[in-house]
């Protein structure tokens, strides 16, 4: 690029890593990784569990696994809707 020409992009340009911008989103939305995180234990410790599973058949213990996990990640996100809408409306000042 030249010294002559200017950045197409000023703001994506001065970010310092994709580090940083994770961090930044993650504070912006924090439910959203906890979400993931918690998706994410349900279905390891689901796949731990699969060995002692006794005499449940595979297929109904992996329904019970895909409903627990998807609870939680859309439980979080239910929670992250909600903090988001009592900052907006409920601690915002009013104008």
């Amino acid at each position: 690029m030249s010294p002559s020409q200017e950045s197409v992009f000023p703001d994506y340009e001065t970010e310092t890593s994709q580090t940083s911008k994770l961090i930044k989103k993650f504070k912006e939305t924090p439910f959203v990784p906890i979400g993931m995180g918690g998706f994410t234990a349900v279905v390891a410790y689901g796949l731990y569990k699969l060995k002692h599973r006794g005499d449940m058949k595979l297929s109904l213990h992996l329904i019970h696994m895909r409903v627990a996990a998807q609870g939680f990640a859309v439980g979080a996100l239910t929670c992250g809707v909600l903090y988001s809408m009592f900052k907006e409306y409920v601690v915002k000042p009013k104008e």
